[in-house]
């Protein structure tokens, strides 16, 4: 049986049509069948994240810091099993797909660490006596269309 996998939006797994993915170095191995998002699906992924932005932009450092570790934790503990299905998708190397899935961790691992150090910026001021601080502050959702090649 060909698995087939839909859109995770505001907590619910959605979606009917799909498309099925094949390994281009083998015609005969469908991966898996994927749904599609339609508009509508776009809007309500587009609410969802709204709706979760103001408790995300309120919470701690550490908090992001767990979610964005845990992601690198999880993907490592799964890079083998990640970086079989990314061969058979994209038609690459095991080693190849091992080492993007390795890679995509270490990227999650970095930006964790990046939520520890405290950002913001002392410029001088052109009046005595006052100092000038940036602090750079979440503003909202992005949308984001990433490469579907590379994790």
């Amino acid at each position: 049986m060909i698995p087939f996998r839909k859109n995770l939006i505001d907590g619910e797994w959605v979606g009917d049509a799909g498309s099925r993915n094949i390994n281009p170095s083998n015609l005969d191995d469908v991966v898996g069948e994927y749904a599609s998002g339609d508009a509508e699906q776009a809007r309500q992924a587009i609410a969802a994240a709204k709706a979760a932005f103001p408790a995300w932009s309120r919470s701690g450092l550490l908090a992001r810091h767990a979610v964005l570790r845990k992601a690198s934790d999880e993907i490592t503990a799964r890079k083998d099993e990640i970086g079989r299905a990314l061969a058979r998708e994209e038609g690459k190397t095991l080693v190849e797909g091992i080492g993007e899935t390795v890679r995509a961790a270490q990227i999650f691992d970095f930006f964790a660490g990046e939520t520890l150090r405290l950002s913001g910026e002392l410029v001088p001021s052109v009046r005595p006596g006052v100092g000038v601080e940036i602090t750079r502050e979440a503003v909202g959702v992005v949308g984001i269309i990433t490469p579907w090649n590379f994790p």
